[in-house]
């Protein structure tokens, strides 16, 4: 049985009162969590060894052998050998501009010291990236084995955002990750989670049913609840590697990188990314200085109204189990930094030298330069596609609204109007737009969801009511719009019935995954009843199906399902084309379902299976779905 946020939630509450008043018995039960998922493995990998065994001393005590227990032997050996290549996981390299110490020389010089300070093992690549942003990563040479590579990334708009005090206070923070027996233990904890998912997912893609059914009850058991524990351990390292940053570059410099970072970060989002995405309206290829304009922006003041306004929209945002990361007002009163934003604004000023300057030098404009044109290369093609869509959409958009001004639109017209408005102007010139929309078409979901939004966004508390309309004309919208009211109450220090919103949206999860369940799987005890479809969206699916040669004969039906009935579910059965003199092959099975899967559109979710796979498990349906109504809808001969 899967674990329900709410019962998450509730275990890391608990646990997380049990790590602070006994911390050595809880990092006990998270080795012991740990080393149990391995164990769980090796217990698999002898079991098949002595099951095998147990066959072969059947054959040498019975001196009997036949098709059958070579088969099963041969099963088990493939199983075996299928779980011991998945034990062999790897962890890729990060990416980033490798820094060399003779050309940053201070860079170096800063980090070893640091380094040296907090005790923690030194770095064998430094990189430097594009985002706002810093972090550090252990990645070993040899998977499960270890022999750590330590890298530290660096982000230049985070350099150029923060003083050298506040970058040092950042660093610090990251290099406590790594200091001291406490971090080594949280580090190979967080290894552990990732290479339990990477075995897990590569028996899940083994193709091999057998393999992945004997891990599948535990791991759903396992990875829930070691990822809970594993939870607190990592939201008490953040707390703890902010102590560390405080106790080497103070309090003061902590708690104002903090708000740094989080102020530039929204500024970066809300402000200077759209204003250079804009561009694609009137510019066919990408501006080639967007880092150079980004490094002015970054080191000049922020108008005290965009500071205040960024600031609140940060301290407004709650802890919550979605991130190990504490939320800006915890850290600070974990700090002992609670001042008034009186107090705070202030410390946001111009910062006159940025860490960048000071630790990258001479080499600064060259690694400024590197990441315009960098950034310019890679987005050159998909600038260009914008810019094309975008002169079309503004053509397609004059001709509308010079009809707009003659006659009165169609329902689909006015929509395609919003639409492409929305590509090219701000969402003040989408309100009467969509209020104009809502006057013929009041349970418009679309509309309603994009008034309400936009509205929100004014702080006009009339936006819920047009979320709520929304949510109750599409069931799809409903987490998103919920969220968007639950972020806005909160920011309005409506914490009780923001968390109304969060309450709902985590029971429409909840129905989510049982819908995913529902519609993950055929057995005896399903009902099926005719697709339904209409002639022309039959022909569309004939016509796909026909690009296949492999396809003997196809049948649709509907699964009747318990939650969300009003969005169908369908079942596509397929039989191959198999000549008799052709040896066939699971992996032949599994290349036709991913291409089908991938490239065949459906009116809806959709099932596929293969009635004649290589199991021979699935023939049986072929007699169940064949009986609809209807069902057969392609046929090489006839149905």
């Amino acid at each position: 049985m899967m674990m329900t946020d709410e019962k998450f939630d509730a275990l890391v509450k608990r646990l997380e009162i049990f790590a602070h008043s006994k911390p050595a018995s809880y990092k006990l039960r998270v080795g012991l969590l740990a080393v149990l998922g391995y164990a769980y493995i090796v217990f698999v990998l002898v079991g098949l060894l002595l099951v095998l065994g147990l066959v072969v001393l059947f054959v040498l005590w019975s001196h009997r052998i036949n098709a059958a227990v070579i088969k099963f032997a041969f099963l088990l050996l493939i199983v075996f050998f299928i779980i011991l290549r998945s034990l062999w996981v790897t962890f890729p390299p990060p990416l980033g501009l490798p820094l060399k110490r003779r050309e940053f020389p201070r860079l170096f010089a800063f980090v070893d010291e640091l380094t040296a300070k907090l005790q923690a093992p030194r770095f064998h690549h430094i990189l430097l990236t594009n985002e706002l942003n810093a972090a550090v990563v252990q990645r070993p040479r040899l998977g499960l084995f270890g022999w750590q590579q330590n890298y530290l990334i660096l982000g230049l708009p985070l350099m150029q955002a923060l003083s050298q005090n506040q970058f040092q206070a950042v660093l610090a923070h990251e290099l406590g990750h790594l200091s001291g027996n406490h971090s080594r233990f949280a580090g190979w904890i967080y290894r552990v989670r990732l290479s339990h998912t990477q075995i897990w997912q590569r028996l899940y893609e083994s193709g091999q049913h057998g393999s992945s059914f004997l891990f599948e009850a535990f791991f759903k058991w396992y990875f829930p609840f070691f990822g809970a524990y594993s939870f607190v351990l990592a939201r008490m390292n953040e707390y703890e590697a902010d102590r560390c940053a405080a106790e080497l570059a103070g309090a003061k410099n902590t708690a104002e990188a903090l708000m740094n970072v989080e102020v530039k970060a929204r500024f970066l989002e809300n402000t200077f990314w759209p204003d250079v995405y804009k561009q694609v309206q009137h510019q066919v290829e990408p501006p080639k200085t967007t880092f150079t304009k980004m490094s002015s922006a970054l080191v000049s003041s922020l108008p005290d109204e965009d500071i205040s306004k960024f600031l609140d929209q940060a301290l407004a945002e709650k802890t919550n189990n979605a991130d190990t990361h504490p939320c800006l007002s915890d850290r600070l009163k974990a700090l002992g930094f609670l001042g008034e934003k009186s107090e705070k604004l202030p410390l946001l000023s111009l910062i006159k030298v940025n860490a960048a300057q000071q630790l990258l030098g001479e080499n600064l404009n060259k690694t400024i330069a590197y990441f315009d044109s960098n950034w310019t290369e890679q987005i050159s093609t998909t600038w260009r596609q914008q810019y094309a869509q975008v002169q079309q959409s503004i053509k397609k958009l004059k001709s509308l609204e010079e009809k707009a001004a003659k006659q009165k639109l169609t329902d689909e017209e006015a929509w395609e109007r919003v639409r492409l408005t929305a590509q090219v102007s701000e969402n003040e010139a989408l309100i009467p737009l969509l209020q104009e929309i809502l006057i013929n078409q009041p349970n418009h979901a679309a509309a309603n969801y994009s008034l309400g939004q936009i509205l929100l966004q004014k702080n006009d508390f009339s936006g819920i009511e047009y979320l709520e309309k929304a949510m109750k004309k599409d069931p799809d919208c409903v987490m998103e719009a919920c969220q968007i009211i639950y972020y806005f109450l909160l920011q309005q220090d409506q914490e009780a019935e923001a968390k109304v919103y969060q309450k709902r949206a985590e029971d429409h999860y909840e129905l989510l995954l049982k819908a995913k369940q529902e519609r993950s799987f055929v057995n005896n005890r399903d009902k099926f009843i005719p697709h339904n479809l209409p002639d022309q969206e039959i022909t569309l699916i004939y016509q796909q199906l026909s690009r296949y040669p492999e396809i003997k004969q196809a049948y649709l039906v509907r699964k009747q399902v318990t939650y969300f009935p009003e969005k169908p579910f369908y079942i596509l059965g397929i039989t191959q084309q198999k000549a008799w003199y052709k040896w066939h092959t699971s992996d032949q099975d599994q290349q036709l379902l991913n291409k089908i899967i991938s490239e065949v559109d459906f009116p809806g979710q959709a099932y596929v299976i293969l009635l004649n796979d290589y199991s021979g498990y699935n023939k049986q349906w072929e007699k169940i779905i064949g009986k609809i109504e209807n069902a057969c809808i392609y046929s090489s001969s006839s149905c």
